[in-house]
């Protein structure tokens, strides 16, 4: 079933999340993924940050989740390449985001929806961002 309500409090949640620092990070992730699509061995990880950019960019009304089957022995070895390089750093980053939005009663939801990015930025081959509503698989 259609609910309206929902639909624009995710649009109202994203709008602030992005005024409110999204919009650094999105940017962050898009450089980053252009930078490492420049190279041949780097691609697979600059789709990687474009999941991450387009998870940042609008993070209400969306979720994570794992893919089924999971990514299988390749993910695997990429993702332990990912945690060396990037992952770790990117993950510590949403965790220090959510703590400090999490001081305010207001900044609860946010803190809430980098806590729900912190899978996806410490092992993101194997994990993909779904539309709640409509089950939508974003790349």
């Amino acid at each position: 079933m259609f609910d309206a309500s929902g639909v624009v409090m995710s649009i109202l949640g994203n709008i602030l999340f992005f005024i409110l620092g999204g919009f650094a990070i999105f940017f962050g992730y898009l450089l980053g993924g252009i930078v490492l699509c420049l190279t041949i061995v780097g691609i697979p990880f600059g789709i990687q940050c474009f999941k991450l950019a387009g998870g940042v960019l609008a993070p209400f009304g969306r979720e994570v989740r794992e893919t089924q089957p999971p990514g299988g022995p390749l993910a695997l070895i990429m993702n332990i390449i990912w945690i060396i390089l990037p992952g770790l750093e990117l993950a510590i980053m949403h965790l220090c985001l959510a703590a400090f939005f999490a001081v305010t009663i207001v900044g609860i939801p946010l803190a809430m929806q980098h806590i729900k990015l912190l899978p996806l930025a410490l092992l993101p081959f194997g994990r993909v961002v779904r539309d709640i509503e409509t089950g939508r698989q974003y790349p």
